[in-house]
This record gives structure tokens, sequence and C-alpha cells, in this order.
């Protein structure tokens, strides 16, 4: 009996770690992306609206990596740790960016971000735990 619980405590730091690790990761990708786009657009012309969905496009590609790093060795629940990693993503990112902008904005977007970017990690978490079953 004792067995069986101090395994399930296990698995359970051992998804904590996960879901923290593929934060950690996803938001380090973001960061890079972000930094190497800012870049592009400070040397370039790129209009106003492409801004809007690369920013979306690095986001999914950080949300992508981050499961993928995050659940490398957890090969179960891949729909809830990475809805979970998506989820938590979103909301770091937020706050980072946030604190980098010096401005706190709660509208629709952050709404939609969060909706976005758990969405992304589910069907990622998905993809990356049935990926490593073949």
């Amino acid at each position: 009996m004792k067995m069986k619980t101090l395994k399930s405590e296990k698995s359970g730091s051992s998804a904590f770690l996960c879901i923290a690790k593929g934060v950690a990761v996803g938001l380090c990708v973001a960061l890079v992306g972000i930094l190497i786009f800012a870049f592009i657009l400070r040397f370039t012309s790129i209009s106003d609206k492409l801004i809007a969905p690369v920013n979306q496009v690095i986001k999914g590609v950080s949300i992508f990596f981050g499961v993928f790093i995050g659940l490398k060795k957890h090969k179960e629940m891949g729909l809830l740790n990475g809805f979970l990693i998506g989820l938590l993503f979103t909301i770091v990112a937020f706050l980072v960016f946030s604190i980098l902008d010096g401005a706190f904005c709660f509208d629709r977007t952050l709404l939609n971000d969060i909706i976005f970017g758990s969405i992304i990690g589910a069907i990622c978490g998905i993809i990356c735990v049935n990926l490593k079953k073949s």
C-alpha cells in the first residue's frame, strides 16, 4: 500500500516538474523569437498588419517547444499536461512582457491569448505523447 502512495506522489511531483520545465523552455523560446523579430522589424519595413500574426506564430512555436521538451520523459496525460503548459506559459509570458513593457493591460486580447495558448498546448501535448509511443 505504501509503495502505491509513494509512486503516485512521485508521479505528481514529476508532472509538476515537467510542466514547470515546459513553461520555462517555452518562455525562453518566446524571448529569443521576440528578440529576433524585433531585430528584423528594426532594419526592415514590415507592415504593421503582420506584427500580430507573427507574434501568434512565435507564441505557438514557443508552446510547442515547451510542451515537447516538458513532456519528453512524461508519457501519459498529454492533453492535460499540454493544456497546463500552454495555460501557464501564456500567463507567465503576459506577466514577463508586461513587466518589460511597464504596463499591464487586461482586455479581450489576453483572454484570446489564454484560450489560444491552452488549446495549442493541449494539441501539442497529445501529439508529443503519441509520437513517443511509436
